[in-house]
């Protein structure tokens, strides 16, 4: 009996020190694993796909996705002819849908601007366009500055650009489709920080990544070299920038000899690892550089995806070779943070009835959305960033 006793006011000893003892200090929270983060949509994130320092993660759905065939893109519609983009006040390009020439009141009075373009959308789509997205010819090459869509009928409209070929200034081809996207760390200050000082500092650097490991015993030690050298890059642009555009600096022999290899054997290993899906479809990547996840597009349709893919699928393997080639590859966890809502601070940009852009910011980490709002809403694009 006296034993008994014993051991019932024993348990209740060890139940106070160990629940009431932790209240009492602030934990209040559950000993076990926490959960990892639910995907904000109908998203599951599939092995890994990995070559050297990059690490890929298809994001699948098993839902059909949205239609999203009635949306025209940049390279579509120039190279058909259905967009036209123009330097601003060379209104001999600037024509409405029936072909009558439109000169807005801004072009009346100013002339050519770096950091602004005309676009006019005469197809009988809505045009959708992707920060980053790369514009050749004219004065200089451009990139989108935001994600936006150009609804059907729109008046010629004055398009927020940045330039990625520093030197030259003079009259060139008419603006033509390129096929390209740049680089996350050159998307990244076009996207979010929306300066063209840093864009141009991130196109020359090859990327804005910093080596840094805090507390880890491999800090001290340099990192292992790039397959793109920043030095190489930085003289390839003196000499190159000034008559070549940015797709062609990455193909000058210093540069660029290894970058279709790299997105040879990567676009193969990524075929073979989505080729034998049934019910799903690859709608969006996550990817990671040297065991850091870092970036991630998602779309609103298998169908959608597949269009970008390519040029996306370079613009990564650039990346890739910019930074430190460490072979590690990165965890599910970490990735799968990727596929998670953000909670911080948020704005919005919209035209009613077209579209509407958001960003939301938590620290070091980016959100941007493009949601399409006719004839239905939907997002239609998603990064999400790692900042560098």
């Amino acid at each position: 009996m006296e034993r008994s006793i014993f051991s019932a006011v024993l348990c209740s000893l060890l139940g106070f020190f160990t629940l009431g003892g932790l209240a009492s200090i602030g934990f209040t929270g559950s000993l076990a694993p926490q959960p990892p983060p639910r995907p904000e949509g109908d998203w599951r994130l599939f092995d890994p796909v990995v070559y050297e320092n990059i690490s890929i993660f298809p994001v699948v759905s098993s839902s059909n996705g949205q239609d999203t065939s009635g949306f025209l893109t940049l390279d579509e519609g120039l190279a058909s002819g259905e967009v036209v983009v123009s330097e601003r006040g060379n209104e001999g390009m600037v024509r409405s849908r029936d072909g009558a020439v439109v000169i807005p009141d801004y072009e009346r009075r100013t002339g050519a601007a770096v950091n602004q373009l005309v676009l006019v959308n005469r197809s009988k789509r809505p045009l959708l366009l992707l920060s980053g997205e790369l514009v050749s010819g004219g004065k200089q090459d451009r990139i989108i500055g935001k994600d936006r869509i150009v609804p059907v009928g729109a008046p010629p409209l004055p398009l927020d650009v940045f330039c990625v070929e520093h030197g030259r200034w003079s009259n060139g081809a008419n603006f033509v489709a390129s096929k390209t996207i740049v680089h996350p760390s050159v998307r990244e200050k076009a996207a979010v920080d929306q300066k063209q000082d840093d864009v141009w500092s991130a196109v020359r650097g090859g990327t804005t990544y910093e080596y840094a490991r805090a507390g880890n015993a491999q800090s001290a030690a340099p990192p292992p070299p790039p397959q793109i050298n920043a030095r190489d890059l930085s003289e390839v642009m003196v000499e190159a920038a000034p008559t070549q555009s940015y797709e062609k600096i990455y193909e000058v022999s210093r540069v660029g000899r290894s970058v279709d290899n790299f997105v040879r054997e990567v676009q193969a290993r990524f075929s073979q690892a989505t080729s034998h899906l049934k019910g799903e479809r690859v709608v969006g990547v996550v990817v990671a550089y040297g065991g850091e996840a870092a970036w991630s597009d998602i779309f609103a349709s298998g169908q959608l995806f597949d269009r970008y893919w390519s040029k996306l699928l370079r613009s990564y393997a650039v990346e890739a070779m910019a930074r430190p080639t460490f072979r590690e590859a990165a965890s599910r966890d970490l990735a799968g943070d990727f596929l998670r809502r953000l909670s911080g601070r948020e704005i919005q940009e919209s035209e009613p009835g077209v579209y509407r852009w958001r960003e939301i910011t938590d620290g070091r980490f980016a959100q941007i959305e493009l949601e399409s709002l006719d004839p239905k809403p939907m997002t239609i694009h998603r990064l999400f960033l790692h900042r560098t």
